[in-house]
């Protein structure tokens, strides 16, 4: 395990204060090495997006501790990723001019740093900025697949345009599409058609490109529920997902996951009762979860995230139901009896959504399942979070 090691005073998950963010290794692993072995069968590259965890010792685990291609969602991401020896990144987030002083910089260290776009705006000043510098700045333009965000059309009439003034200044790297609408596809069926809809969007993009004598080089395709359901990527290079490193309850929600497949939990503790209302507060509310409620439009609602004891066992039928900053409510579900725990009793909060819970906490204390049974997992290590923009 490529970490730094724990502190002698926070040598389980009982020592650190609460609350506090946990990473199950094992789970963690297990959920890489899924994926790792989809891409292989499916014959493309897998490019992790790394803004989930936003963290290097978690990054080393995808591919053998040495550096692979990722995605980030902020520039510093990409510098603390170049800073650790990663060079070849894709920054999947739409450029903007005063951003580009600091793309340049990294492409001037031999990072090979590609930016997104969709507009011809961005096409110029993108390509102003490359012949300044005097180098090329890799450049994909964005595939709207499904309406989620943002994206041209394959069948834009701007799209060659844009994709001319970029090859002009030595800039056109390919295409990206997203299908974010996927997080809404409940059904197997459904998430495979998604994958599909995704790959033929971006491919078609690629063919007018190559139709108008414009060379594409990355087809580049992903979102989590997408990667896990595609059975065919002819066409495409790449393939982008991030939040299958630690999953959450939204993807278990999809069925892309099951519960015991979630690598990041919230650790606090029981600090106080309402037996008149039905509820347990404990010290983590929504600056320990965040306020994302993913699964609220779901078969099941899980509130803010589900209970498990502080060795990760579930405890059925409790959730964290309510938040405040500081207080979390946890409650039962209806006909269900609401345990005693008393003050002082630590548990485990499986999160909505692993990539906004990640952001609230400076790192991870990690343990392992595979190699700790006990009712007070050690700490292995601990992880440090990239942080800002």
């Amino acid at each position: 395990m490529n970490a730094t090691p724990s502190t002698a005073a926070e040598t389980t998950l009982a020592d650190p204060d609460t609350p506090f963010a946990a990473v199950d290794v094992n789970k963690a692993l297990r959920n890489i090495e899924r994926l790792a072995a989809r891409a292989d069968d499916l014959g493309v590259t897998l490019r992790p997006h790394v803004k989930t965890a936003k963290s290097l010792d978690v990054a080393a685990l995808m591919h053998g501790g040495a550096p692979c291609p990722v995605t980030v969602s902020t520039l510093a991401e990409a510098e603390a990723f170049a800073d650790g020896g990663y060079t070849d990144i894709t920054y999947a987030v739409g450029i903007e001019p005063h951003k580009l002083r600091r793309v340049i910089a990294l492409l001037h260290r031999g990072v090979t740093l590609r930016v997104l776009l969709d507009s011809r705006e961005q096409a110029h000043f993108v390509a102003d900025a490359a012949r300044e510098a005097g180098l090329a700045v890799p450049t994909q333009i964005e595939i709207d697949c499904d309406g989620h965000r943002g994206g041209l059309k394959a069948d834009a009439p701007g799209l060659i345009d844009i994709a001319r003034i970029l090859h002009d200044a030595g800039c056109l790297d390919g295409v990206l599409a997203h299908a974010g609408e996927s997080y809404y596809a409940y059904t197997p069926e459904d998430q495979r058609a998604a994958a599909e809809n995704e790959r033929d969007t971006a491919v078609a993009a690629a063919e007018r490109l190559r139709a108008a004598q414009l060379p594409v080089t990355t087809v580049s395709v992903g979102s989590t529920p997408t990667a896990h359901a595609a059975d065919d990527l002819t066409g495409v290079t790449e393939l982008r997902a991030g939040n299958y490193v630690f999953f959450d309850l939204v993807m278990a929600g999809l069925g892309v996951c099951q519960v015991d497949d979630l690598a990041l939990s919230v650790v606090v503790t029981v600090i106080g009762h309402r037996p008149e209302h039905g509820w347990i507060i404990t010290d983590g509310g929504w600056m320990a979860m965040s306020r994302d409620r993913g699964t609220a439009g779901q078969v099941e609602d899980q509130g803010y995230g589900l209970v498990l004891d502080l060795a990760g066992r579930p405890i059925p039928n409790l959730f964290m139901s309510a938040a405040s900053q500081e207080h979390g409510t946890l409650t039962v579900r209806e006909g269900a009896l609401l345990p005693d725990l008393p003050v002082g009793t630590r548990l485990r909060i499986l999160p909505n959504h692993a990539c906004a819970t990640a952001a609230q906490h400076r790192g991870y204390h990690v343990v392992d399942s595979a190699q700790d049974t006990g009712s007070t997992p050690a700490v292995q290590a601990n992880w440090q979070r990239i942080h800002g923009w």
